[in-house]
């Protein structure tokens, strides 16, 4: 059944909101100016869970640009082991916006579209490219192949599902396991092009 987010109680506190499982990439700044990388777990037109590569502590800003969602802001409100959750401050009009671009994201997530499905897959001409997990650990990976929204990898090492990767210079997670390596997700939909620039893609016959 798809998720529909209500925002008719918006003047409420936030609590209230509807939270829904989201995966979304992106980056934060703290008030120090220094920006990490993040990930959002679950997310409302009030509030957002992220695990992140720092979390800073509670009351302090942040400001964060979100995939498909755009720039957000708020307050640390609480931390955890693996990040912090945080308020946005945001009109009524753009929490009506927040809760559309949720609900889309949701049920995309809830049906398991598969978008990336339909995306051709190709082979580099140069299929190696390091690797880089989220401690800056770095390995020396074959591609198997490429498609516009992700690679199948082929590597000793195992992240688990969810690890945010960056491939070349590319961001993305894990989603899946096989015999000889893992398949990773972009965090955008590429382009040809960008794909040409970074990993030197073969030639269509």
């Amino acid at each position: 059944m798809a998720t529909a987010l209500n925002p008719a109680s918006l003047g409420s506190e936030r609590r209230n909101f509807q939270r829904v499982r989201v995966t979304i990439y992106g980056r934060y700044m703290l008030e120090d100016r220094t920006e990490h990388a993040c990930r959002v777990t679950d997310m409302s037109p009030g509030n957002v869970s992220l695990i992140a590569e720092r979390s800073g502590r509670p009351g302090e800003k942040v400001i964060a640009y979100l995939d498909h969602i755009g720039r957000i802001e708020g307050v640390i409100t609480r931390t955890h082991e693996n990040g912090f959750a945080m308020t946005i401050s945001a009109s009524d009009r753009k929490r009506d916006k927040l809760a559309a671009q949720l609900t889309w994201l949701a049920n995309k997530h809830e049906l398991d579209l598969p978008e990336d499905r339909r995306h051709e897959r190709v082979a580099p001409r140069n299929p190696y490219c390091m690797l880089r997990l989220p401690d800056g650990s770095e390995y020396r990976s074959r591609i198997i192949d490429l498609s516009l929204s992700g690679a199948a990898i082929e590597s000793d090492i195992r992240p688990k599902k969810g690890t945010l990767v960056h491939l070349g210079t590319l961001r993305g997670q894990v989603v899946r396991h096989f015999e000889d390596g893992i398949a990773i997700e972009f965090a955008s939909i590429q382009d040809r092009q960008a794909l040409e620039a970074e990993f030197s893609l073969a030639q269509d016959d």
